[in-house]
């Protein structure tokens, strides 16, 4: 009787989900993708993602600047961080038992459950009481760290080589999830409350830096990692489109099938699809395969796009409320939210560029002014009384300038950058 072949085995394991060992998988992996799994836990941030940039435009849209930003700032962080966490245990120990399945889904109720605390918490920064009631955000938020805490003590069990690293992160988690726990249940002011979430923070973003650094850290997949970030990306870009279909109801609403549908249309699908192309020309999983060491700001700056592009797609909400007669800012305040969601995208981009090429590039500061003078130019098009149609038109030609940039002559100038 003959034996199976590797090729065989594998197949003979993919017919089922048995516990397998955690020992790391291979940093040099060919091929390695998302899996449908990771792509099906995503679907949660979808929801928790389109709450708060809701909660987000409605804020801006009263003119509750200040409690706005805190709410969105403080829902992007406890978003992004539980993906992100998720995210890189997969990338170094996704074993695809039925043990790591069942881990998967409970986090996947963490996150509905923070969803479901959003509206609470916009509502108490809203109601000037001086209190902010996050303590249905912060008990999602624990549930998925806690499973995320059992998920490193067994890999510090079944991968020895790498076990105090997982034990660094193990450790790391329950300490930042007791200052949680405690200031859910405790009656801090706004201020302290604000305070306090800024060591917790700080706490949180600590642990995953000590960890990498011990015993060589842990076996993320670099290119894997990269096309994490860039799904989540697009995640987060879903809420431009969400944005350019509220716009253009409200104009269809009022006007019927005009021109102006058509260039709000226009500008809402080409600002998102323009951003998601220069998005698109980050060199991350090449540059991030041969200097594993530049990765924490990388995510850190990855955090931040993901966050002020999900803002973006709120402001185009913002518009739709001014289009439809419900928003209590004037045109110029409602496009200048927009630009600037668009413009402090843009450069994060940029900086994120540079933080991975390390090299300053002279073009690049010409196409960042260009930049600057297209936003200018749709905020002073505001200003002006011009259309808010048409100066979301101008406003959406700030992305396109990198892209004619990059296609021009930009590519020829990052591949000699990133040539051994």
């Amino acid at each position: 009787m003959s034996t199976p072949s590797g090729r065989e085995n594998l197949h003979h394991h993919n017919l089922h989900h048995h516990v397998a060992r955690m020992s790391g998988r291979d940093t040099h992996e060919a091929h390695r993708v998302a899996t449908s799994l990771e792509l099906l836990f995503d679907l949660t941030f979808v929801i928790s993602f389109g709450l708060a940039a809701s909660h987000f435009a409605h804020a801006l849209a009263e003119g509750h600047y200040a409690a706005g930003l805190l709410g969105f700032g403080f829902a992007s962080f406890a978003i992004c961080w539980a993906w992100t966490n998720f995210s890189w245990f997969s990338s170094a120990y996704d074993t695809d038992d039925w043990v790591f399945r069942l881990m998967t889904m409970a986090q996947m109720v963490g996150v509905l459950v923070l969803a479901i605390g959003l509206p609470r918490m916009f509502a108490s920064l809203e109601d000037h009481d001086g209190r902010i009631d996050n303590s249905i955000i912060v008990a999602g938020y624990v549930i998925m760290r806690f499973v995320m805490m059992l998920q490193w003590l067994r890999a510090s069990r079944q991968d020895p080589a790498r076990r105090r690293a997982c034990l660094t992160y193990a450790i790391a988690i329950p300490v930042a999830q007791v200052g949680w726990i405690a200031q859910m249940f405790s009656d801090l002011s706004a201020n302290a409350t604000l305070g306090f979430v800024c060591v917790l923070v700080l706490i949180e973003q600590i642990g995953p830096a000590v960890a990498e650094r011990v015993n060589g850290g842990t076996p993320w997949h670099a290119h894997h990692i990269a096309e994490r970030y860039s799904l989540f990306a697009i995640i987060a870009l879903g809420e431009g489109l969400v944005g350019t279909v509220a716009s253009l109801s409200a104009v269809v609403g009022n006007q019927g099938w005009t021109l102006d549908a058509m260039l709000v249309c226009m500008a809402g699908v080409g600002l998102t699809f323009g951003i998601w192309w220069t998005y698109q020309l980050l060199p991350s999983a090449r540059i991030l395969h041969e200097h594993r060491n530049r990765v924490f700001v990388w995510a850190y700056i990855q955090m931040l796009i993901c966050s002020t592009t999900v803002a973006m797609g709120a402001a185009l909400h913002v518009a739709a409320y001014y289009l439809g007669h419900e928003a209590n800012i004037s045109a110029f305040a409602t496009l200048l939210v927009t630009a600037i969601a668009v413009g402090t995208l843009l450069i994060l981009l940029y900086t994120l560029h540079y933080y991975l090429i390390r090299k300053v590039d002279r073009f690049h500061i010409w196409l960042l002014l260009l930049t600057t003078a297209i936003l200018a130019a749709a905020i002073l098009a505001a200003l002006a009384g011009i259309g808010m149609s048409l100066c979301l038109c101008i406003l959406a030609l700030a992305p396109v300038v990198t892209i004619v940039g990059y296609e021009w002559k930009g590519h020829l100038h990052q591949a000699a950058s990133v040539a051994p």
